[in-house]
């Protein structure tokens, strides 16, 4: 399916961009590396819904700090929560969507999961990878599985609407496209640079 816009190759005018896909998709490291290209602002929203300890904050907060954060002028954000969906993407300008098929997904999320059970990496507020979020009931893995297609779906819905037609988006379906959008804009800041 062609989303209208995805044909964006340079984000130097650009202010505000969502990034979004699937659970260990790659999202949160592909905006990291965007913000930081950009020289812009860089907001997870994991890190907005979680204290330590995997306790999420109450909804009106999370609502209230995502408002806060997507009213700045500048930003990467990136993180798929229902709740705060629209208030992100009426204010982007670009959303980029990660959308790797289903067996990238889970492979890399397996990787990322163990390597992070393996070494005690810290994240989203100081929490940890927990055994339980990878072979218990509510295991990220199964996540990824139940939520690929009907999250897809959801996402063509939403972008084919007039409500977001202001957006530019880039529908990122394999790592070697990202690489491409990245040293394409990387190469693109150095010329205007010059």
């Amino acid at each position: 399916m062609g989303i209208p816009g995805s044909r964006l190759t340079n984000l130097d005018s650009v202010r505000r961009i969502a990034v979004v896909g699937g659970v260990g998709s790659g999202k949160s490291s592909l905006a990291r590396r965007l913000a930081r290209r950009a020289e812009l602002p860089y907001v997870e929203l994991d890190s907005l819904r979680y204290l330590p300890h995997w306790k999420k904050v109450a909804e009106q907060t999370f609502f209230d700090e995502v408002v806060r954060n997507a009213g700045a002028s500048e930003w990467v954000i990136d993180g798929n929560y229902e709740l705060t969906r629209d208030i992100v993407w009426i204010r982007a300008q670009v959303l980029i969507w990660v959308d790797y098929p289903l067996r990238i997904v889970v492979w890399r999320l397996l990787k990322r999961t163990a390597q992070r059970l393996m070494t005690g990496e810290v994240f989203a507020n100081g929490n940890r990878e927990p055994f339980w979020r990878l072979f218990g009931p509510n295991s990220i893995v199964l996540w990824a599985i139940r939520s690929h297609g009907p999250r897809r779906r959801r996402f063509e819905e939403l972008l084919a609407t007039t409500r977001y037609a202001h957006l530019h988006v880039l529908r990122l379906r394999s790592q070697r496209e990202a690489d491409a959008y990245l040293i394409q804009n990387e190469s693109t800041s150095k010329q205007t640079a010059s």
